[in-house]
């Protein structure tokens, strides 16, 4: 089957492993499969949601897309565009925002979790971004969506949304109804300090995350650093469920080699995490070391990467504008 693939990463800087196991690494895969039509998004305007330096925000727009291309996603092959350059995005945003129900949108985990307690001072956009969401897949008739099972209640409301759509003007799909593509192992990457949050830029430390423009002394350093407990590595996935930071390193080596975790358990079991660390770096330094020096090429091409950019838009924006044109007659625009 010819599947229509939406995907997109918000460019706020420092990408690191986890967003490449997480989700680059699966966006390359599916890139790679000449049935597929892959149209990949750089997500400034969810970006925005908290608060960019402006000129940050410009730089990591791009070096968002040298980390698409320097994973092996080929621009030529699929659509690589930055979001808020095709303006039927937010327009179709805000008509999908009359759809949608505050019911829907109060049963959504995520933003609890990210206002925290602070909710009344979270801005709107944070609140409302899953209709943004909605919005950039329905544009392009997408079928299948890569998530993780943090984004897969989105997706369920994406489908709400459409459907709803659909009934409310009598438009039997016009809409497509998107599936999930879920990565089911080694789509949440842990703190490399604490293996029972989630790798992210955010956390002070530096060597809880592996960015994907370290070099290799960087990676060695910071996988000798990575919190282990006192044991040795276990003979089976049952003795995983209390050790945070086995899992995960374990997790991390059979995603970088494309091997199963039981496989890995067998091959590591009853030795030291020392032992297990040198072929974890190893690893690392063999797959993510080229795209870190490939980044750092690809930032000092900027007209490169601009026209990227711009071909992107163009393809990306002769579709949705074709959309937002029938649902201007749909809606009575």
């Amino acid at each position: 089957m010819n599947k229509k693939i939406f995907s997109g990463v918000q460019p706020t800087g420092n990408l690191h492993l986890g967003n490449y196991l997480g989700a680059i690494k699966n966006f390359v895969s599916l890139n790679n499969d000449k049935k597929n039509k892959c149209v990949f998004c750089v997500v400034d305007l969810h970006a925005i949601t908290t608060k960019q330096d402006p000129k940050e925000l410009k730089n990591n727009i791009r070096e968002t897309v040298a980390t698409f291309v320097a994973s092996g996603i080929d621009p030529k092959r699929s659509i690589i565009f930055n979001q808020s350059q095709v303006k039927a995005h937010s327009e179709t945003a805000w008509i999908l925002s009359c759809v949608a129900r505050m019911g829907w949108l109060n049963r959504m985990t995520q933003f609890k979790e990210k206002a925290g307690k602070d909710k009344e001072k979270a801005s709107v956009g944070l609140y409302s971004y899953p209709v943004l969401m909605a919005a950039d897949i329905l544009l392009y008739d997408t079928s299948h969506v890569p998530v993780g099972e943090d984004q897969k209640q989105h997706l369920e409301l994406c489908r709400d949304i459409a459907q709803k759509f659909n009934n409310d003007f009598e438009v039997i799909d016009f809409f497509k109804i998107p599936e999930p593509l879920i990565q089911k192992e080694f789509s949440r990457i842990m703190s490399l300090k604490d293996g029972s949050r989630k790798m992210s830029k955010s956390e002070p430390s530096d060597l809880s995350r592996i960015n994907l423009t370290d070099d290799k002394d960087q990676i060695i350093n910071k996988i000798k650093k990575a919190k282990t407990d006192i044991f040795p590595l276990p003979s089976n996935k049952e003795e995983l469920k209390d050790r945070p930071e086995a899992k995960n390193l374990l997790g991390i080596f059979s995603s970088l080699t494309n091997t199963s975790l039981d496989k890995n358990i067998n091959n590591f079991s009853g030795k030291n995490f020392s032992e297990f660390k040198e072929d974890l770096s190893q690893a690392l330094v063999d797959k993510i070391l080229p795209i870190s020096n490939e980044i750092k090429k690809l930032l000092n091409e900027k007209k490169y990467l601009d026209e990227i950019l711009l071909n992107g838009y163009e393809k990306a924006n002769e579709i949705a504008s074709k959309k937002i044109k029938k649902i201007h007659e749909i809606v009575g625009f």
